[in-house]
């Protein structure tokens, strides 16, 4: 037989006496095997090669349908596997508060374990669907959520991830539970820990304003534990001319009616879990002949029903859903408002102070998302480097393998423990015990956690993805799915610009006393307890 070399474009061998052409590495196997062929010899050994090119056949066969084997890395029940928090919580949280939180969150880490991770993959898998009309072309403006959505939903009221707060059942200490909480819940969340954010940021807004009468209702239900009575609330502020300058971008006129309400009427750009069951929103109020004061001074707060108690919008049209590189579990829209009914909760003009603590809670909220994700890569990272086997040995016997994750780990670490001193000083400051040097380390804390985290978490999560290789870029292996919804943690609740500018207006408005409690706090208290300044 005569075989081509492999640098012939047709890589195979031909029989002279058959004119038959064979691939090369089948020519070399025959010739292996003995089976020469002559013009005499070729209906003898007819069979014989048939036999061995099936045999190769198979052997390709079975060499073409072979793929990539890894072990998946998996982790346990989060909460048990978090040794630094739970070191954490066995410094700080008193003996009995400990017990009762201890048995909740094993119970809470192994839920997340077998029934709200495969959920929260389920609503990656299952965006929302925007149907704008009927089949008879009714406009209806229906946002599909999937199941999964729905169930997270029940589940945030059942384990109280809001009602924790303001419950209160272990005093100051009850805000850095809840913190605890949604800080497992958060990475397997499917999302849902935005909506939450906006939900307690309303009610701490409402909570703030002292509850008033006409509020009591909404609050009663924003922080329900009961499934069919738990409201979550969306937060419409950026308009077409953004968001962060509110006071130059609102264009929303809210026009007084005879009963006391409000119609609005504008057009919002960007409304996060637009799926929400209320909202608070910027306007500007219009006087008797149409005027509205502009600049910050004109912005009043409003309190809005999405929908009606039969199920239908406030006046309100969807005109489309966003298509966002991350967060697509969650249903984000730009609405036009159209008349929406609305009640005025802040007093005429004074909507940017009335919502300011609505930002601080979703700005540490956004902190929880930024740590969790962290936690979440390191975790996986550090458990697919027990098992994948590299140049010899596994990932976790290459020292410089092994650095890099150390080096995550202390930025995670160090993130984790700033979030902690942040939730316990917010806990202080909502039962009336922080002094003034902690509301003020309080108030620098958060816009500057929210700015640094937010852009160390992205950075973490690139770094870990690479410690997987190529199956770090793989879909379906869930990473880039962590990946993406990261990246808006830098850009949600301010950017970094904007954050630097109010850390900026914190020093000022303090003269300075504020970072003299920082620098005291940081260099000298060993408990990280604020000093006097």
């Amino acid at each position: 037989a005569y075989c081509l070399p492999w640098w012939r474009s047709s890589a195979t061998c031909k029989s002279w006496q058959s004119g038959h052409f064979l691939p090369w590495d089948r020519c070399q196997m025959l010739s292996i095997k003995g089976i020469n062929r002559t013009t005499g010899q070729e209906q003898q050994a007819g069979l014989k090669e048939n036999q061995v090119l099936e045999d190769l056949e198979m052997h390709l066969a079975r060499r073409d349908t072979e793929v990539l084997f890894q072990e998946q890395p998996e982790t346990g029940n989060q909460y048990l596997e978090d040794t630094l928090l739970r070191s954490y919580l066995k410094t700080h949280l008193p003996p009995k508060v400990l017990e009762e939180v201890h048995q909740d969150l094993e119970r809470f880490g192994n839920r997340l374990l077998t029934e709200i991770q495969p959920l929260s993959w389920e609503c990656e898998l299952n965006p929302p669907v925007f149907q704008q009309y009927d089949a008879w072309g009714r406009r209806v403006d229906h946002i599909h959520t999937c199941s999964a959505w729905r169930r997270m939903k029940e589940i945030s009221a059942e384990e109280g991830l809001i009602a924790e707060a303001y419950e209160k059942r272990y005093s100051n200490w009850s805000r850095l539970y809840q913190a605890v909480k949604l800080y497992l819940f958060s990475s397997s969340s499917g999302g849902f820990s935005c909506p939450l954010a906006m939900t307690d940021g309303a009610a701490k807004v409402i909570e703030s304003l002292g509850i008033p009468g006409s509020l009591k209702n909404a609050f009663d239900h924003l922080t329900s534990r009961d499934p069919k009575k738990f409201w979550t609330s969306g937060q419409w502020m950026t308009e077409r001319r953004g968001g962060s300058d509110v006071a130059n971008g609102t264009e929303t006129v809210a026009r007084k009616q005879p009963d006391g309400t409000y119609h609005l009427y504008g057009f919002k750009w960007f409304t996060s879990a637009a799926d929400s069951d209320v909202t608070l929103t910027l306007a500007r109020v219009a006087d008797a002949e149409g005027q509205c004061t502009q600049g910050s001074r004109g912005l009043s707060l409003f309190f809005l029903r999405v929908r009606d108690e039969e199920g239908k919008l406030n006046s309100i049209q969807v005109q489309r859903l966003k298509d966002k590189l991350g967060t697509r579990q969650m249903a984000t829209a730009e609405l036009w408002l159209q008349g929406a009914r609305a009640e005025l909760i802040s007093a005429e003009g004074r909507g940017v102070a009335a919502i300011s603590n609505m930002l601080n809670i979703t700005r540490i909220h956004n902190v929880i998302g930024a740590v969790a994700s962290m936690r979440r890569m390191i975790s996986l990272s550090r458990d697919y480097a027990r098992k994948r086997v590299a140049f010899g040995k596994l990932l976790k016997d290459h020292p410089l393998h092994m650095q890099t994750i150390a080096r995550m780990e202390v930025q995670v670490r160090g993130a984790f423990l700033l979030l902690m001193e942040i939730v316990h000083l917010l806990g202080l400051a909502e039962t009336n015990l922080a002094s003034e040097q902690e509301q003020l380390l309080l108030r620098l804390l958060i816009p500057v956690a929210k700015l640094y985290t937010g852009k160390q978490a992205s950075a973490v999560a690139v770094e870990a993805m690479e410690s997987f290789g190529g199956q770090g870029y793989m879909e379906d292996t869930g990473l880039p799915v962590i990946l993406r919804d990261t990246l808006v943690l830098s850009i949600w609740e301010g950017t970094t610009n904007i954050l630097s500018l109010d850390v900026l207006r914190s020093l000022a408005k303090s003269h300075g006393q504020v970072m003299a409690v920082f620098l005291c706090t940081v260099q000298v208290s060993p408990q990280l307890q604020p000093c006097s300044a």
